[in-house]
């Protein structure tokens, strides 16, 4: 059961099972995610399942236009949001996850893909080192007060 971060938010549950998981198990799993309100996805067990599949390299995506000048994280927030029809943009996500656990998922996909798409970019760590986690810091690609989101 991969529970999608932030799991207090995101209702999806990507089920892989595994080569020994009965039948039995697997509904028990399945009924269990009904039940709590979340909606369960069966996929095989591989590198990022399929949201973190296409995530991964998108979020990194939108690291490397801010990496490089092309816009501003409200502006390219703005973007996805409008033209997409996403409820938040993709550096919003950063936040709301964190930079750190977004270097850990992107690294161990990296490590299994070699997919460049999958590396973090390095503004992702220097934003780590400078402590600009996102929202439990206060600042990421946004700054934060409370619940207050300052930038976009």
């Amino acid at each position: 059961m991969h529970f999608c971060l932030p799991a207090q938010v995101m209702k999806l549950v990507e089920m892989s099972p595994g080569l020994r998981t009965s039948d039995e198990t697997f509904r028990t799993a399945w009924d269990f995610c009904k039940a709590t309100g979340q909606i369960p996805v069966k996929t095989k067990d591989n590198p990022g399942f399929i949201l973190n599949y296409f995530l991964i390299p998108f979020n990194n995506e939108a690291i490397r236009l801010v990496e490089t000048g092309v816009a501003a994280p409200a502006e390219i927030d703005r973007a996805v949001k409008t033209g997409l029809g996403y409820p938040m943009g993709p550096l919003e996500l950063l936040d709301l996850v964190g930079l750190d656990t977004h270097l850990l998922v992107a690294e161990a996909l990296y490590a299994a893909t070699h997919e460049p798409r999958n590396a973090v970019p390095a503004l992702v760590k220097r934003m780590i080192a400078a402590g600009q986690l996102g929202r439990k810091t206060g600042q990421g690609f946004y700054t934060y007060r409370g619940n207050a989101m300052f930038g976009s």
